[in-house]
């Protein structure tokens, strides 16, 4: 079984970058307190680490 991880959106997109729109889209995330169960990557964590202010990993599974 796959290590997974649950993203929280704790920001809004609203007067961002496009990129950090982006990301947040790339994370499955596009409205506040939504959250997305995904596989634990560099990736993935990587892209959490991006855009700290809007995301966050808010419990680890595996």
């Amino acid at each position: 079984m796959a290590k997974t991880i649950v993203v929280k959106q704790i920001g809004s997109p609203i007067r961002r970058p496009a990129i950090q729109r982006a990301t947040l889209k790339g994370l499955g995330l596009n409205k506040m307190n939504r959250t997305r169960e995904l596989e634990d990557t560099p990736a993935v964590r990587g892209m959490v680490a991006k855009i700290p202010h809007l995301a966050v990993i808010i419990e680890e599974k595996g």
